[in-house]
């Protein structure tokens, strides 16, 4: 695959040839006196994570003669990493990937020389990366101090103010007061920007945009912290309008050498959370970008910082000016985007850098790959509803296809087909990178890409990333963190479902062998021949409105011949063959041939076709559902995902307006404030604190036929 031949371009040369290299003239007097008997050789490795990432760094392991030992969790005792390894090892309970005191004693009891921690979980806990070191494990990572220093997002802003690195303007200090707080966000100026001292990934950070919502805020801000992170201090910022997230990938080894690999702009997001990065950054002057690189490299040896990190900037659109935000001390999750841009394994670097190696590259010679290697573009691929708020969705990968990977096109994937995405972790399916010769290439390759991307199971946002990547403004480099919001209107306007695809829907459940997937009565038959008739309906508008739904009758004339009628227009003669194995059927209209891949889940039909995914649904008629037993939730507020009640804010008889909150819930760590949508009574809440509830699970009911 393309990681293979990435590491052989970034490992061309093994551990002692890179010594022997000859060196710049920024190589330090250390480095160069550095020898290769004095450094340690890693032959085992634990991975403390769990999917694609343990996967990820599993290969580059195996890459170089690594044993590599895999943790799992009861929910994962069948996920791709825990079958990648024979040595894998059960943790427990769901949440267990914190177990750090677990974990080491595996590691020890395996023989393990060294954890790597991947990214979440441990990856940033100061005390595991002690704890490492004090069992005489290498800890992959830097010193659990600068950790400290750089997870503690007021201090770290001390130290970069301290190394001349520009920070925003805020307060970053330990009075945490609700009301102290409010007069320093005051001070500020809305809008403020309130984060968790010891956040990341979005979790504990909301957008304050006037006074009366800063106490409502702040205490949902602190709720998430505390469950994500055991600490709700927060800090105070001044949120910039039309900001850029811009980071610049360091890295440090044990000689005093610091480096800048490019830089990656990641602004375009969903709740705070990245879906689509590249390098190098599109419209970003290159006095300002070698600024980056600089401030990027002092904050990194303010705090003597060893390995991968990445020094985040928060970029003014507006005054072209920058400003340091936060440094992850952890290989990021786009880290592939750096890679296809330099030629590295930057997993690869982790390990050498461990072993006590110096850096493989100088600067310099990082910069002539970058000049050389065009444009890097990673989407993130998570099982979610864009629709519906981007709320999580798990389940079972019915169907995966996944474009060929080549040089230029490559896919770290934590799932195969068959895979349950589980409602206890983080969404993400994979991570979809492409490299071009310059960002128009690289854009080109990533829709091609993703139109060649087929799941079914789970929703999945590959659609509302093909919207994205053919958005003008996006397609010209002008982005900023508020994209979506600002071009929401245009993102989420739906195509029409052609008659074409629906005639295909029909045939897929006439021809299927198995019988029809939907309730559709006969309308005539002849021991040869038949007609059917068939209701679908559109996926559920976000809004409420109700779907609009399609008839389509087909009538076969001869073997594999059809007359297929579509809401009134028809299309005689259509040739057809459905493949049982592969559920595609290929037709042959008098206008064109298509190709259409069809997967039932229940009563969604999920199709593929010409590069485009369609969800349908087989409504039944009222009589049935009453038939069933199926119960009248009209009066109930419904759960949008599994998740588990963190918190009930109303109770039984009381009246709620419009937008007030009912319940808090929690689902793949991240929360939600589900609020009611009208004026009511609240006649009953049907779960409690602590409850878990399936999808679709009555949380709250008012009373009364009038709300419905």
């Amino acid at each position: 695959m393309a990681l293979s031949g990435l590491l052989r371009t970034g490992s061309r040369l093994g551990p002692v040839a890179l010594l022997s290299t000859s060196r710049s003239s920024t190589r330090t007097a250390a480095t160069l006196s550095s020898s290769s008997t004095e450094r340690a050789t890693l032959n085992s490795i634990l991975i403390a994570n769990r999917g694609e990432i343990a996967l990820r760094v599993g290969r580059t392991a195996a890459q170089h003669g690594i044993k590599v030992t895999t943790l799992y969790t009861h929910p994962d005792s069948r996920a791709q990493h825990a079958l990648s390894s024979p040595y894998a090892f059960n943790l427990g309970e769901t949440s267990a990937y914190l177990d750090g005191d677990r974990i080491i004693e595996i590691a020890k009891r395996e023989g393990c020389q060294a954890i790597h921690p991947g990214y979440g979980f441990l990856s940033e806990n100061p005390s595991f990366a002690r704890k490492c070191t004090e069992a005489g494990l290498v800890f992959i990572g830097p010193p659990w101090k600068a950790i400290e220093d750089m997870g503690d997002k007021s201090r770290s802003k001390e130290i970069m103010t301290a190394a001349g690195v520009p920070c925003v303007p805020g307060y970053h200090g330990s009075n945490q007061d609700p009301a102290f707080l409010e007069n320093e966000a005051d001070r500020i100026g809305y809008p403020v920007l309130i984060k968790a001292v010891k956040g990341g990934g979005g979790k504990g950070m909301r957008i304050v945009r006037s006074k009366a919502e800063f106490q409502d805020q702040l205490r949902s801000a602190k709720s998430e912290a505390a469950s994500s992170f055991g600490d709700d201090h927060m800090l105070i910022e001044k949120y910039i309008t039309t900001p850029r997230h811009i980071e610049v990938q360091i890295f440090a080894d044990k000689h005093g050498n610091c480096v800048a690999l490019g830089e990656r702009d990641c602004s375009i997001q969903r709740r705070h959370q990245k879906i689509l990065e590249e390098s190098p950054a599109p419209q970003l002057p290159q006095a300002t970008r070698k600024d980056l690189w600089d401030k990027a490299r002092a904050a990194a040896l303010a705090v003597g910082y060893e390995g991968a990190g990445t020094v985040e900037f928060i970029f003014d659109n507006d005054t072209g000016e920058f400003y340091f935000m936060e440094m992850n001390t952890r290989l990021q999750v786009e880290h592939p985007v750096t890679e296809m841009v330099t030629g590295q394994d930057l997993v690869h670097w982790q390990i050498l850098v461990a072993q006590g190696a110096p850096l493989p590259l100088t600067q310099e010679e990082i910069e002539a790959q970058i000049a050389t290697r065009g444009h890097a573009i990673e989407a993130r691929i998570y099982a979610e509803d864009p629709d519906k708020g981007f709320i999580p969705d798990s389940g079972r990968l019915l169907h995966v296809r996944t474009p060929a990977e080549t040089d230029d096109v490559r896919i770290d994937a934590g799932f195969a087909a068959g895979d349950e995405v589980s409602a206890h972790y983080d969404p993400m399916i994979a991570k979809l990178i492409v490299r071009g010769s310059d960002r128009y290439e690289a854009l080109q390759k990533l829709r091609v890409a993703l139109e060649g991307y087929e799941i079914a199971g789970p929703m999945t946002n590959i659609e509302f990333l093909k919207d994205i990547c053919q958005s003008p403004d996006f397609v010209s480099g002008a982005v900023e963190t508020g994209y979506i919001n600002k071009h929401h209107e245009k993102l989420f306007t739906k195509s029409p479902i052609e008659d074409e695809l629906l005639a295909q829907v029909a045939l897929a459940s006439m021809l299927s062998s198995s019988g029809s997937f939907l309730p559709s009565p006969v309308l005539g038959f002849s021991p040869t021949f038949q007609q059917r008739q068939f209701t679908f309906a559109a996926k559920q508008s976000s809004t409420g409105e109700d779907a609009p739904r399609y008839q389509v009758q087909i009538r076969q004339t001869g073997r594999d011949v059809f007359d297929i009628t579509v809401n009134g227009r028809t299309f005689e003669s259509v040739r057809s063959h459905f493949d049982v194995h592969t559920r595609l059927v290929q037709s042959f209209f008098n206008h064109t041939r298509l190709d259409t891949t069809v997967i039932q889940d229940e009563d969604t039909i999920v199709a593929f076709q010409r590069g485009r995914q369609y969800r349908l649904t087989a409504p039944r008629e009222s009589w049935m559902d009453k038939a069933l037993g199926v119960k009248d939730v009209a009066n109930s507020v419904l759960a949008p995902m599994p998740c588990k009640v963190l918190r009930v804010e109303v109770q039984e008889g009381q009246e709620v307006e419009k937008d007030q909150p009912l319940v808090v819930i929690e689902s793949m760590k991240m929360e939600t404030v589900i609020r009611s949508p009208h004026r009511g009574t609240i006649s009953r809440v049907v779960h409690k604190a602590g409850d878990q509830c399936k999808s679709g699970t009555p949380l709250v009911e008012f009373a009364g036929e009038e709300n419905s």
